[in-house]
This record gives C-alpha cells, structure tokens and sequence, in this order.
C-alpha cells in the first residue's frame, strides 16, 4: 500500500509497501506528484513489471563511468585510451547527474557543445558510443534501471564523411624544423619521430615495442598481435635509416625499445611542434600535426618500395581501400617523372 505524508513546507514523501519488493520511497515538491507517483509504482508492482530506479537515482553518471574505467576499460587491449576519453566526458558538467535524469536532451547538449569546441565529428561520435556501452554494461551487468532504457539511443550521432578525415604530409621544412625541435627537447621522442617516418609502425605499436621482437640481422621488426591494433601479428621491414636510429639508442633493462607510453609521446610530440623554429631562430610552429600523419608520410614514401598489396602487409591494414587512403601521392611528382619518360622517348 501506498502512504503520503508531508515532510516540510515544500516536501511531499511518497512511501510505497508491497510484500516481494523492497519499501519505494520518493519526494517530490507537491501531494500530487507525491501520489501520482505512487499510483504508477504500485500498479507496475501488481502487473509484476515493477524495477527500482533508486540505483539509478542515486548514482552520479560521474560514478558510473569511474566504474566503467576501473572494472571494464583495463580489460581491453585500448584501456588505457579509453580510461583517457573517459576521464575528459567526466571533466564535463552533465556527468554531475544522477544517472536516472540523463536522458536524450542532456546528451544533444554535449554532442553539440563538443562540435562547437572544433571536435571532428568521428570524435564526438566515437565518445557517445562509449557513453552507449557504459550505459549498456550498466543496465545488463550492474543492475541499474533506465526509465527510457539507453540514452544515447535517442540521441542523433553527427554524420562522418570524408570531410571528417585527417589528411596530413610534412610539407615544405618542416621535416627539418621537427628534427631540430625534437633535438633541443630531447629524451627518445626525437629517435621515435625519426622511426616512425621510416616504418609507419603506430604509436600504441612503437609503446609497446620490445627488442625481443626485433631481428637486426634481417632488418625485420616482428609485431605480435597482443600489440598491433588489429590484433594480427605482422613483420615490418627496417631500413638502414631505421637501424641506424635502434643502434644509437641505449637499451632499457626491461626491453622496451623506447620507454615512453602512448599518451606520454603524443603529449611531447605536440610541444615539438609548438617549439619548432625557422631557419633564422624564430617562433614558427607547426600547425595541425598529429603524430599519427607520420603514419601517412611514411606510407606514401613506402609505397615507391613496394606494391600496395604488400604495403598493406607492412602496415597492418587490412583492406586495400584503408592503404589508399594513408597513400597520398604528391601529384607534381607523376608529372615530373612522366616528363621524364617524354624526354626519354
């Protein structure tokens, strides 16, 4: 049965008591509510499809994707990653809410305010998924109960495109500024950049990069799949360029090539970049470089070597059409070389 009683000058408590369900409690601002609520609550206890939302009430979504990053995300091969991704949503304010009053609205709010920011579309996108499986896992896994079920089902995701892909080559000097940047920050991210210029091996792949996996001799690095991102073991071969970089390095007692996690290169990768100097000493940075579009440099250079169906061994992707898109030719390049065949005939 239910009961109503009056806790303070604006406070209704609705109390709801039925024998194999626990005491439902709730406040509200006036007797209706207070009823009306009480009202649903007993009738879904009597059609037997009651579930208690006071888990979902009294949870922050802050709480929960906390949860999520310590018991889910250390599981999966991109935990790390991910922890990072969930600690910036967390930084945001819709996530002081209980998980119960997250709904569609509250989620447009984000999804737009991070397009404002500049946000790809993919990124915004990619961080709602996440948001959708912390509220899946919650709902399947840690008994919670969502009044609308998943919230982010009622969210529309921004369109990805070819608009929202990252198309980027060193140009002009800036292979040379980055050199000498690098240089005067010091520490392995100068022998990193240089490394992976030369092999387009990933930075989650060069993190996790043992010298057991390395065979000098034959100029081959052996990835296995417990650190490639597609989780296939490949073979990437080394250059001379890239052997002499590994040989001038000093080797760590606990075989990590180059001792630094991914976040950590990526953080010092962009202070090179805002460093960088001109040929005269000042301030030129390097705008828009990502450490991953040394992945494109290196592919495109690849490419003169070999065919794309073995570049496609040597970078790990596993359709042609993913290759071609890292390969990005300089079209001045086919016109010289065919003026070059003209003046040969």
């Amino acid at each position: 049965m239910a009961s109503i009683r009056k806790r303070g000058e604006y406070q209704w408590e609705a109390r709801v008591r039925r024998k194999g369900y626990p005491v439902q409690c709730q406040t509200y601002e006036s007797y209706e509510e207070a009823e009306q609520w009480a009202v649903m609550v007993e009738s879904e206890m009597v059609r037997k499809v009651f579930r208690s939302l006071s888990k979902a009430e009294r949870t922050m979504l802050k709480d929960l994707l906390e949860k999520y990053k310590n018991e889910i995300s250390p599981s999966k091969r991109g935990g790390t990653k991910e922890a990072s991704k969930l600690n910036v949503i967390s930084s945001y304010k819709f996530t002081q809410h209980s998980v119960v009053n997250i709904s569609g609205k509250e989620l447009a709010e984000y999804r737009d305010l991070r397009l404002k920011e500049g946000k790809k579309p993919k990124t915004v996108r990619d961080k709602l998924n996440l948001l959708s499986h912390v509220f899946s896992i919650a709902m399947k896994e840690w008994g919670f109960t969502l009044p609308h079920g998943n919230p982010v089902d009622e969210v529309n995701k921004p369109s990805v495109g070819k608009s929202n892909e990252h198309s980027r080559r060193l140009v002009g000097d800036e292979e040379q500024k980055l050199a000498k940047a690098c240089s005067k920050y010091g520490g392995m991210i100068g022998p990193i950049v240089d490394f992976a210029i030369e092999t387009a091996i990933r930075r989650g792949e060069l993190s996790h990069l043992d010298w057991k996996y390395l065979d000098l001799s034959a100029h081959v690095a052996w990835l296995p799949g417990s650190i490639t991102k597609n989780g296939e073991e490949r073979g990437v071969p080394l250059s001379p360029k890239a052997i002499r970089i590994l040989k001038s390095i000093p080797r760590n007692i606990n075989g990590n090539v180059f001792g630094m996690r991914a976040d950590s290169i990526t953080k010092a990768f962009e202070r090179v970049c805002q460093r960088a100097v001109d040929e005269n000493g000042l301030d030129a940075p390097i705008e828009d470089l990502r450490f991953h579009d040394l992945r494109h440099e290196a592919t495109t250079r690849l490419a003169e070597e070999f065919s794309i169906q073995d570049l496609a061994k040597i970078t790990g992707h596993k359709t042609l059409q993913m290759v071609m898109r890292y390969y990005q030719p300089d079209p001045t390049g086919f016109a010289q070389h065919l003026h070059r065949k003209t003046n040969q005939g």
